[in-house]
Order: C-alpha cells, then structure tokens, then sequence
C-alpha cells in the first residue's frame, strides 16, 4: 500500500485513501470516539523533544515544556515521563502539572499575575523557581515566603527588546509588552531582589514571542541577555541558570522554521564564547513539542453554494478551533478519506452563531454531507484554549501511540457543564 507523509507531519500520512496518525486510520477513531475529535501522536511529541535534547546533548540544561499550549493530563504525562520539567502560569496548571507526575523542582512560575495563594501553593510544594515579572511581585513574593518561613527561588524575565517577527498577539519581549521588566532596568531590579529577605536570586530569563520562524531573533536575544549577565554578576549578583524561553514555531503553512538541534549548537557556540558554557541552561518549548503531534477530526455538514462564497459547514467550531478567528491563523485542512473528481473552493466554517467561526478559507476540496476532514497542527494553543461557548461540550481526546489508542479526555456532555450552576429560589 503506498503511503505518502505530510510535510512536516510524519507521524500523520495517507495509506492508500485512508489518513493514519501512527498505526491507527483516523475514520476508525472517529467512527469509534464522534467528532470533533483531538487525536495526538506521542511519537511525533517525542520526537519534538528529541531535537531539544540532542542540541542539548553533554550540557547542563533542563527542558521545561510549556504547558499553556496543551495541559491535557495525558500529554503531560508524555513529557513528565519523558524527564521534562514544565513552565506554568498559574495555580490550576500546578495542580495539572503534580496530577501529571511531574517533579515540583522541575516546575518554574511564569505570569505577570500570581495570587499570594498561588505562591504560597508553589512555595509549599517546592517549585523550581518564580519567573518574577515586575517590582510589584518581588515584593510581594517576600512577603509570601517570609510569612511561610521560606525563601523564593527566583530569576527576572528581562525584555531585551528584540522584535520576533510574529503576530503582535504573541510577541511578548518588546520595551511596550505587559510581559517581564525593561532591560535597562534590570540591574537595579536585580539587586533589590538580592536585598529582599524572603527571595533568594537564582537565575536570569527572557521569552521574546511565539511561533518564532529565523533564528535572528534569537541570536540577537541572546547576545543582550549575556551583556546583562555580565553587568549583573559584576554587581556581585551570581545567577546560577540562564532562561531563555521558548517560542520556536512549527510549520503550519510553508513555514520554515530551524530544527531544535540546529539552532541550538549556534546558540550554544555563541554561550561558550562568552564563557558561560558551564551554567544550567533552560528553555520553555511549548508549541513546537506539541503543535504538530495533534489534529482535530471533524465532520462535514453542508455543503452551502453561494453567489460570492460556497460554504463548507463542519462540527469543529471555534470554541475548538480558537486560532483562526483569534489570530487569523492558518491550519491545513485534509480529507480523511480523499474523494476523487471535481473539487469546489469554500471557507470551511464551524456551526457558532459567529461571523468569526471559520477555520479555513478559500480551500479546495472534494467533498460531500458526512465526509470527514482533519484539521492539522491543532495540538497547540486548541483545546487549551477550548470553550464551551453556544454550550458546546468539548471534545473528547485520544492519544495514539503506535497502535494503541489511549482515551485522555472524555466528551463533556450538557450535564458536565451546568453541574457547578444553580437555580434561584
């Protein structure tokens, strides 16, 4: 049977007219599971992580997965057995994180909001560190761990104010970003940080942006980071890890992004040549881990011809599907049993009562009431981000590995949604 792999998704390929996620044709899952239906690949995350860990092959560093991508508990569990440490961003993804298996010091803080409940909750448990974002939470931070009798581990996200070359949505380390503290005042941050009584200054972190394609970007980051290291551990300030966040991307549309491993031998050529080839290195990948692991298996509706647009209607709405209408985001969208004969172009659009909800537009499909088709690169930013708006359930989850499928996630039913609700009177 001839098999043809997507470009790059090569855990996902067409044997003969029938779409396979590993060892697994999606039409069966989805006769099995209905639709919409999220379906991951682990040996496509696995693999993902495999780039990181050979760039990082022989040095001192720790991965921390990126959770606010995907925090299914079942894809944590791939990384947290796969050694993985994890980036968060709030007190429900620490309660994923330690359901998951994961080991509290591997865990890091990030988020420009934390709750006193929420460090006194990652102090109890012993996190890895805070990844403090401004005055404010350094201060309150000293409270908190005073008041517990704890010191905070910490390190400062710097922004070093170098443009990604990403959407403006997610593009986080320019001087006009909510995110992290401007590098110009950095120095003085840190050494208010270093008389605190209750925090105890371990590192140094930045994080420039999401779906990052060139590696400039990141070269430039980190030659500011460095600078900043220097003058920081000359003030007497010694930072025992480097942070230099996530943020590559992964080919959604043509995108050309560089390998993990690639990247990272130049980065790390240009960190031994500055001398700082010894410290403990982190990074936070999120998206290119999972992004292309995953796709969404949706059913088609209607067919709606119209006079300017033809409609294709599918399940998947954007309460799934979210990227699209948020970020005019494009995902490629293939039958999962290809038709052969005349095609028509239409925007693919979900059921929301939203002129927002479309998921694709002007595509080119072959297809008919009752087909399905597989939207692509969905195991990122999708159902992390999921909705139950038009008291949508969210679908349900698998996660294949080789032949086996694994049910991570149950469909939410009606019942699921308005348990926590209550009538008046």
């Amino acid at each position: 049977m001839t098999s043809t792999t997507l470009p790059g998704h090569p855990h996902i390929a067409y044997r003969g007219d029938a779409l396979y996620i590993e060892q697994r044709p999606l039409a069966e899952l989805a006769a099995q599971h209905g639709t919409p239906l999220f379906v991951y690949s682990k040996a496509s995350m696995l693999s993902a992580l495999g780039a990181y860990q050979r760039g990082f092959a022989g040095r001192k560093a720790q991965i921390c997965y990126a959770m606010k991508a995907n925090s299914t508990l079942g894809v944590l569990q791939v990384f947290a057995q796969a050694g993985c440490g994890f980036d968060i961003v709030s007190g429900g993804e620490l309660e994923r994180v330690l359901a998951a298996g994961a080991e509290p010091g591997k865990v890091i803080f990030s988020g420009v909001g934390k709750t006193r409940a929420e460090m006194r909750r990652a102090l109890e448990v012993g996190i890895g560190c805070f990844n403090v974002e401004s005055e404010g939470e350094l201060e309150v931070l000293s409270e908190v761990a005073q008041a517990t009798g704890r010191r905070a581990p910490v390190s400062i996200r710097v922004n070093p104010n170098v443009d990604p070359k990403t959407h403006p949505y997610i593009s986080t380390g320019l001087k006009g970003s909510k995110f992290g503290v401007a590098h110009e005042d950095a120095l003085r941050i840190y050494q208010r940080a270093a008389a605190l009584p209750g925090l105890a200054v371990v590192g140094i972190d930045c994080h420039i942006g999401s779906q990052i394609t060139e590696e400039t970007p990141y070269l430039d980051a980190m030659d500011r980071m460095l600078d900043l290291v220097t003058t920081i551990e000359a003030a007497g300030i010694a930072l025992h890890h480097i942070d230099f966040g996530g943020g590559l991307g992964i080919d959604y549309r043509g995108d050309t992004p560089p390998e993990a491993d690639v990247l990272w031998h130049k980065l790390l050529a240009k960190i031994d040549a500055r001398g700082y080839g010894d410290r403990l290195l982190m990074i936070e990948p999120g998206r290119s881990l999972v992004g292309n692991a995953g796709v969404c298996v949706t059913e088609v509706l209607y067919l709606k011809p119209g006079e300017q647009k033809s409609f294709c209607v599918i399940d998947a709405a954007m309460n799934e599907l979210p990227r699209p209408a948020m970020y005019q985001a494009f995902h490629r969208i293939e039958p999962v049993s290809p038709r052969h004969g005349q095609t028509t172009v239409y925007d693919v659009v979900g059921p929301i009562c939203e002129s927002g909800d479309w998921i694709g537009r002007d595509r080119e499909l072959g297809v008919a009431p009752g087909d399905l088709l597989a939207v692509f690169s969905a195991g990122a930013y999708c159902m992390s981000m999921a909705s139950n708006y038009n008291t949508r359930g969210r679908p349900a989850e698998l996660l294949v590995d080789g032949d086996q499928a694994h049910l991570i996630r149950e469909r939410e039913s009606t019942a699921d949604q308005t348990r926590l609700e209550r009538l008046v009177g």
